[in-house]
């Protein structure tokens, strides 16, 4: 796919892999769909972006809300004509152990609550966005490309019971959509990221990020831009579908 004036849709735009995913993308002078939970906490992302020369559009959606998620598309199609592209990169994490027993008694589970937090954001805002923009897609008559933001957690994680399970139900979706969706030339892959130096690592005690980092081959986290560069290969490389990247210094948990 050439880039130049496609419309690209990201989610969880305003910082961390969705704003680099933007940041790379944007010298290739596409329309930029950014969209964050609030509009305002894209302006730095939006303005990075058409200082490279691209037309950017920011957007408020909840992805978890199917009426937000509707009304969403309907306005990308309203203002830019078509969708060409979706990364699926919104996501939370709401980590506990399954069960923590101390001292001969349960002391805390994960909650019904952060169960339900994690996969109405991470599960099915994935599925929502998904849908909606492939219909529009096909209805549009454009072939396209969607791309699932997964995780090394998708191979199951202590702590991570909820938000592994949604990493993994995303890589499937993917291999799912690019079977079904390859009639009408959209392709749908999954980027599974290691451990990255995002805003989050960055506030970690020094101590902490170099346990993590001593346990990865490469002895470094990788850059948010490693994984937005795979973000451009998936797009511009016409015969990639189906499959999920893992982006993670040859660490596998």
């Amino acid at each position: 796919m050439d880039l130049k004036n496609k419309t690209i849709v990201i989610t969880g735009a305003a910082r961390g892999l969705g704003a680099a995913m933007a940041l790379r993308l944007a010298s290739h002078r596409p329309r930029l769909v950014l969209v964050d939970l609030k509009a305002d906490d894209l302006a730095a992302s939006a303005a990075a972006c058409k200082a490279l020369g691209a037309d950017v559009h920011s957007c408020a959606a909840n992805v978890a809300k199917e009426a937000e998620v509707i009304a969403l598309f309907d306005r990308v199609v309203t203002d830019c004509g078509a969708v060409h592209a979706l990364i699926n990169n919104a996501g939370i994490t709401r980590d506990a152990l399954l069960v923590k027993f101390k001292d001969g008694k349960v002391v805390s589970k994960m909650s019904i609550e952060q169960w339900q937090a994690v996969v109405d954001v991470n599960l099915t805002g994935v599925f929502l966005c998904g849908r909606e923009a492939a219909e529009r897609m096909i209805t549009g008559g454009n072939p396209g490309v969607i791309i699932n933001i997964s995780s090394i957690s998708r191979a199951g994680n202590a702590g991570q019971t909820n938000y592994a399970a949604t990493k993994a139900g995303v890589a499937a979706m993917a291999v799912t959509w690019a079977r079904e969706l390859a009639r009408y030339g959209i392709r749908a892959a999954s980027i599974a990221p290691g451990f990255i130096n995002t805003e989050m690592v960055a506030g970690m005690k020094p101590e902490a990020r170099d346990k993590l980092t001593s346990g990865i081959p490469l002895r470094r986290m990788g850059e948010p831009d490693e994984i937005a560069q795979t973000v451009e290969f998936i797009l511009q490389n016409d015969y990639v579908s189906g499959r999920c990247f893992e982006i993670d210094g040859a660490l596998r948990l």
